[in-house]
């Protein structure tokens, strides 16, 4: 191969004339290089996250836009807001009225498979969580209302999260229902874990 052919600085015809004007002033090696634009999509994209990054900056900075704190207090009040109303009266009544109901406890089991099974197996005995059929409770007494506080608000250190704000008023009722269908049934699983609640 010649050397024309191999060193392309001294071959000026292999430029075309209109790259000629885009020609840098310097080489590396012998090559030269063209000053090409940017694409245009790249150049609307870079342009458009500087405006986007002045008028986000200018809101929340500026402008009067919600900090963390006031989007995570909105969150909350939301949340409560979707909370079954009365629960100590309406909710629970309701609940008592339907002890021992048939469909209304199948109902609730088929919730409890979709939402507590994981942690306290399928039949409640007990698995990440405590058994469910015998007569201890870890939190509160095993009556209808604490187990509604604690499905509804969660236990934190023991990671199970807050259902209250995620299951409506009439899935709650049928799940409390089903949950109260287990205590003492006594399945082999976890062992008695918390404080011995019997009913009364």
């Amino acid at each position: 191969m010649s050397d024309e052919i191999k060193n392309p600085e001294i071959q000026p015809n292999l430029i075309l004339d209109d790259e000629k004007a885009m020609l840098l002033n310097h080489n590396y090696d012998g090559i030269q290089e063209l000053d090409n634009p940017l694409p245009k999509w790249w150049q609307i994209i870079f342009y458009g996250t500087i405006v986007f990054t002045v008028l986000y900056i200018g809101y929340y900075e500026f402008g009067g836009g919600p900090s963390l704190r006031q989007e995570m207090e909105s969150d909350l009040a939301r949340i409560e807001a979707m909370r079954p109303k009365n629960a100590g009266g309406d909710l629970l009544a309701a609940v008592q009225s339907a002890l021992g109901d048939a469909a209304v406890i199948a109902e609730g089991q088929a919730s409890y498979a979709g939402k507590c099974a994981s942690c306290h197996a399928d039949q409640g005995q007990g698995l990440i969580g405590p058994n469910l059929t015998d007569y201890h409770w870890i939190h509160g007494d095993g009556s209808a209302g604490e187990i509604y506080k604690v499905v509804a608000d969660g236990v934190a250190d023991k990671g199970m999260p807050p259902w209250g704000a995620v299951i409506p008023a009439d899935e709650m009722k049928s799940l409390l229902v089903y949950l109260l269908s287990l205590r003492g049934q006594m399945r082999a699983g976890k062992p008695p874990e918390g404080v011995e609640h019997k009913p009364n």
